[in-house]
């Protein structure tokens, strides 16, 4: 018998106002569990990550936390206001027993130092502090709101080895669909206020939900023919007895009430650009272009030549200068060395990360016409704004709400909107997968495929890379830039290293901080001392032994009536397999490196 879940929410309901938002949702966690949380923007998935994590209560359904299991959630946007520093906010997230010195390892490996003041700090920034401060204790369940949000490939690709090496349960959000099938091993759907779970990774949800759609279409399909068939019978059978009929009667009254009640699903975003005339065949080309900023040096002899219908991605760390050398091809920067020619009759629209061209002050139909009239032009056809805000899902009542008041994925699709609205054969796309859902992102790819014009793109999404670009430009470091064909795992197959590998190997090469502890010292002995040789010999036996406890410990949490007979006992089981959990992993990681060393120094 399987050990009882860590978590459990069971037919969990929640209104906003006269909207059902949740109406049976549900959720199990047990140990390990690798589990993808998916949905439409506003389908609630946030909502229901915080129930879980107690952040807010649910109006109905049943909730259940393991006594004694330790919880630890990721919000979209974490508040530090009350620290003093990012090293202070990390450590109170620790307990008692934690390893304080995971909170200054894992600032670290982030990219920050701990001294930051929250105050300073960017919403990037933000939330890699508070991702260390969810990882640093080591929780038995971890939560995760959009992790990857504002993090650069060398940082997702280092969380994405974390995680892995993590023996917690994860409960992701996320639209990075790479992160999430390399990470996932069970998908649970919530659509329309109810989840549905599919016992495999994200890799295999897609599929999946499109027949879920389309067995629900053939059952609408069936209920129609059933009530055209009893409304038939009403107008046309032969009178029976009066009870059959009444029944009949019923029967109609209840297949017209399931006909009304039915939320088929959530409408799809309606792409289309609005293209203007045939570019010239050169969009831009570069030879031997540098540009520095102060002594550093941000581009150095670049050169590259992009035609008429290319997509070119752009790829690289924070702050290597993947906006500034957009901003050279472009024509908005000039270089301080090298030329650069750009085509005749090129007409662009800007899709930027910092949604800085929308004006917060704007509702969102002022937004969409630039507060001319009511109508918007795509392709040379009038359309009204109400009719457009459809087509990215916005609701008619939303016209006049100020474009502040939007959510991050709203504000998404109103720079989409805008900047498809406007002809053009040159689209300039600055991190554009940002706060996107799944199905957006999908009919996004769709559209820049169908796109005739050309496509400048810098993006961390490795998987939109890969199904977007046919060519990428990678920062290697030092103002250098290379470009590759094919998308983002096409150039890692070619460098033979992505962009993360390059930043690890920079950082192994650096010498070993003080702080390391006697057992990573220990690599740079001779030899074997004897009290390694005994720990090799005697370690598989203390292995074997500890899997053996956490076995009995299992077989005994598996009895469902134990919790109720004797609470204690339960308790006391659930710290003891914790415990054993946790020595056994260091025993692990002890034989393992003990192991890697005898093969080093020869056995």
């Amino acid at each position: 018998m399987a050990a009882p879940p860590l978590l459990f929410l069971r037919d969990v309901k929640l209104t906003f106002g006269a909207t059902p938002l949740l109406t049976a949702a549900s959720l199990s966690v047990g140990f390990g569990d690798r589990i993808t949380l998916v949905g439409r923007n506003g389908s609630g998935k946030s909502t229901l990550l915080k129930i879980a994590g107690g952040e807010i209560e649910a109006d109905g359904g049943e909730i259940f936390v393991q006594p004694g299991a330790t919880v630890r959630y990721l919000p979209q946007e974490p508040d530090l206001s009350a620290y003093a520093s990012t090293l202070a906010y990390v450590e109170a997230g620790l307990g008692p027993g934690d390893d304080p010195y995971r909170a200054t390892y894992l600032l670290e490996c982030l990219g920050l130092t701990g001294t930051e003041t929250p105050a300073s700090l960017s919403g990037g920034e933000a939330r890699r502090a508070a991702l260390a401060r969810v990882l640093a204790p080591e929780p038995d369940i971890l939560l995760l709101d959009e992790p990857t949000n504002h993090l650069d490939l060398p940082a997702i690709e280092w969380l994405e080895g974390e995680l892995k090496s993590l023996r917690s349960a994860l409960v992701l959000i996320s639209h990075d669909r790479r992160f999430l099938q390399n990470l996932s091993r069970t998908t649970v759907w919530l659509d329309r206020g109810i989840t549905r779970t599919l016992g495999r990774g994200f890799l295999h949800f897609e599929a999946w939900r499109d027949q879920v759609f389309e067995e629900e279409e053939r059952d609408q399909q069936k209920l129609d023919k059933k009530i055209q068939a009893e409304e038939h019978w009403m107008r046309y059978g032969v009178t029976a007895r009066r009870k059959r009929n009444v029944r009949r009667v019923d029967l109609l009254a209840d297949l017209r009430r399931a006909k009304r009640e039915h939320r088929g699903p959530t409408g799809a975003v309606k792409l289309a650009a609005s293209e203007a005339d045939t570019s010239s065949k050169l969009v831009a080309e570069a030879k031997r272009v540098s540009k520095r900023f102060g002594d550093r040096s941000i581009v150095e002899d670049f050169s590259i030549r992009i035609g008429r219908g290319d997509r070119v991605g752009i790829v690289g760390p924070n702050g290597a200068g993947k906006t500034t050398l957009l901003k050279l091809l472009t024509g908005e920067l000039e270089p301080d060395a090298g030329t650069i020619r750009r085509g005749e009759t090129l007409d662009m629209q800007v899709l930027d990360q910092r949604r800085a061209s929308l004006d917060p002050a704007w509702t969102l139909s002022e937004a969409l016409t630039d507060g001319k009239g009511d109508s918007v032009v795509i392709n040379g056809q009038s359309k009204h704004v109400i009719g457009y805000m459809k087509d990215f899902l916005f609701s008619p009542e939303q016209a006049r709400t100020p474009i502040g008041a939007l959510s991050g994925g709203e504000r998404g699709r109103v720079m989409l909107a805008r900047a498809l609205a406007k002809p053009s054969n040159l689209l300039v796309l600055d991190e554009p997968t940002n706060d996107l859902d799944l199905e957006t992102l999908d009919l996004l790819e769709e559209l820049l495929s169908d796109y005739t014009g050309t496509v400048l793109l810098v993006s961390h999404d490795r998987d939109f890379l890969d199904r977007v670009a046919t060519s990428v430009i990678m920062s290697e470091g030092d103002g250098h830039w290379t470009e590759y064909a094919g998308g983002y795992s096409d150039m890692v197959a070619q460098r033979g290293a992505g962009v993360a590998a390059r930043a690890l190997a920079a950082a192994e090469a650096k010498p070993a901080p003080a702080t390391s502890r006697p057992a990573e010292r220990a690599e740079t002995r001779a030899k074997l001392t004897f009290k390694d040789k005994h720990a090799l010999e005697t370690l598989p036996k203390t292995i074997a032994a500890l899997e053996a406890k956490i076995a009995a410990e299992r077989k005994r949490l598996d009895d469902p009536g134990l919790y109720g007979r004797d609470p204690a006992a339960f308790e006391k089981a659930v710290a003891a397999l914790g415990k054993l959990a946790e020595d056994l992993a260091a025993a692990e990681e002890e034989w393992l490196r003990l192991e890697m060393l005898r093969e080093e120094l020869g056995g």
